[in-house]
C-alpha cells in the first residue's frame, strides 16, 4: 500500500509562493490604512473647527469648555482630552485641543510618522486648516 501526501520540495514551493504574495501585499495594506488615517485627521479637526465657528456664532463667543463645544459637535470628547492641549490618541493620530473666548486650535499627528501617517493637520482660529 503505497501513501499519498505532499513531498517536501512541493510544501517548500508553496510556502515561497504564500511568502512572495504576502510581501506584495502587506506594504500596500500599510499603505492603504496610512491614507484611511491620514483622511480621518482632516475630516476630524475640520469637523472640529466648523463645530467651533458654528459655536462662535450662536454663543458670540468661541466655546471655552469641551462641554461647551459638545452641544455643537457630540463627538469633541473623543478628540479632545481637555481644552488646554492634552493629547487623544485615536486611529494612529494624537489629537490636541486648545481653546478659549478668543479662539481655537486644533491639532492632528501621527503618532509614528510614516507608518500611522505622514501628514500632521492643524485648524486654527477662522476656519483654516493647514495643509488642505
Amino acid at each position: 500500500m503505497r501513501r499519498r501526501g505532499f513531498t517536501l520540495v512541493e510544501i517548500l514551493i508553496v510556502v515561497g509562493i504564500i511568502s512572495l504574495l504576502a510581501a506584495i501585499a502587506i506594504p500596500n495594506l500599510i499603505a492603504v490604512k496610512k491614507t484611511a488615517n491620514e483622511a480621518a485627521a482632516k475630516s476630524n479637526i475640520r469637523s472640529l473647527a466648523n463645530a467651533s465657528e458654528t459655536a462662535s456664532v450662536s454663543l458670540g463667543h468661541y466655546p471655552v469648555t469641551i462641554s461647551e463645544l459638545r452641544n455643537f459637535i457630540g463627538s469633541v470628547s473623543s478628540y479632545c482630552a481637555d481644552a488646554s492641549g492634552g493629547q487623544t490618541q485615536i486611529q494612529g493620530y494624537n489629537y490636541s485641543c486648545t481653546i478659549d473666548i478668543t479662539g481655537y486650535t486644533f491639532a492632528a499627528s501621527p503618532v509614528t510618522f510614516g507608518t500611522s501617517g505622514s501628514i500632521t493637520y492643524t485648524a486654527t482660529t477662522g476656519g483654516m486648516l493647514t495643509p488642505l
